[in-house]
């Protein structure tokens, strides 16, 4: 079993920056590919990033292309989402989220373990 606790949101203004950790339990999760998704109000989940066990391979969503930066400490069990240049449309519940297969799912069906969430709120 792996759990996943994410932590470092918060209200920060347009042009800011902000990073979002994932911790995880569980001494297999070095080996599960991490995602990084996001739910803001009346929207689906869509996905933001994600990494590979050995973070050799790393895919973003189009829109944060360049502003967030995906990366991972296995020896803390440990993944980060960095976002620089944040504009107020990344307003949203981040969610950490692992797979076993190691594949860079963008279907976050695919994803079996899941995090609480951490707000990040942009103002403008």
């Amino acid at each position: 079993q792996v759990q996943l606790v994410e932590s470092g949101g918060g209200l920060v203004q347009a042009g800011g920056s902000l990073r979002l950790s994932c911790a995880a339990s569980g001494r297999t999760f070095s080996y599960f590919a991490t995602g990084w998704f996001r739910q803001a109000p009346g929207k689906e989940r869509e996905f933001v990033a994600a990494i590979t066990w050995s973070g050799g391979s790393t895919d973003y969503a189009d829109s944060v292309k360049g502003r967030f930066t995906i990366s991972r400490d296995n020896a803390k069990n440990t993944v980060y989402l960095q976002m620089n240049s944040l504009k107020p449309e990344d307003t949203a519940v981040y969610y950490c989220a692992a797979n076993r297969a190691n594949f860079l799912y963008i279907d976050a069906h695919l994803y079996g373990y899941w995090g609480q969430g951490t707000q990040v709120t942009v103002s403008s």
